[in-house]
């Protein structure tokens, strides 16, 4: 079953590895499909050079496996809560990169400093609040799923394809789970220039509304005019 989606989750996953974004079994991704219902996600806790598309499991839209041998990855039902909300996106992808997380732990957002940022999010990458002890020890994977939604109220989550989950890491999402890792290396990129930014100029200030808008949507939206004609 949904074989092609697989192997895009499975490639996906791969490529978190050799772009440093995981070590050991850390993260996952996963990907939609909106026509079956169905979600293909990393099975939990199996070592990424190790696994095959046949190890994908299949979930429906609430987390139920429909087919697949192994355990999925623990963080699904964070991944099928954002899937249900956005029904834009087609691939989530989790990582514990570096200085990503490190902004997630500090709880503090990451400003847009610079045009890098501005082509890929239409300001800061927004840091959830904190959960709550009782959202901790009662259904903590989805409840981690309607913090990031809370957060993302009044955003569209196109241009706001990421958000960093208060004390964990950060979720990213994409039109297809390959969208969702490129996302995930560049949260990385621009999570490390804006550490060096901070640590150059204490006082550094986010790029004004006309840069980031020129930059962000000329690569997104209707008038875009970046790249290629389709």
């Amino acid at each position: 079953m949904l074989e092609a989606l697989r192997a895009e989750v499975l490639e996906a996953n791969l490529e978190l590895v050799r772009r440093g974004l995981v070590i050991y079994t850390f993260g996952n991704a996963s990907g939609v499909s909106r026509e079956h219902g169905l979600v293909a996600i990393k099975p939990s806790g199996v070592p990424y050079e190790k696994m095959t598309p046949a190890d994908m499991v299949i979930t429906d839209l609430e987390g139920k496996v429909v087919e697949g041998s192994l355990r999925p990855s623990s963080d699904l039902a964070t991944h099928v809560a954002l899937y249900r909300a956005f029904p834009s996106i087609g691939g989530v992808v989790h990582t514990h990169s570096r200085h990503a997380t490190a902004w997630a732990q500090a709880c503090v957002e990451i400003p847009c400093f610079g045009t890098t940022h501005a082509d890929y999010f239409h300001g800061a990458i927004p840091v959830t609040a904190p959960l709550a002890p009782e959202e901790i020890e009662t259904e903590y994977e989805a409840n981690t799923g309607l913090a990031i939604i809370r957060r993302l109220a009044g955003h569209d989550p196109r241009h706001s394809p990421a958000v960093l989950v208060a004390g964990h890491a950060p979720f990213c999402w994409g039109k297809t789970v390959r969208d969702a890792a490129h996302l995930a290396v560049i949260v990385e990129e621009v999570a490390a220039m804006a550490w060096q930014t901070v640590t150059i100029n204490p006082a550094a200030k986010p790029i004004s509304e006309a840069l980031l808008n020129k930059h962000h949507f000329r690569k997104h939206g209707p008038g875009a005019y970046y790249g290629q004609a389709k």
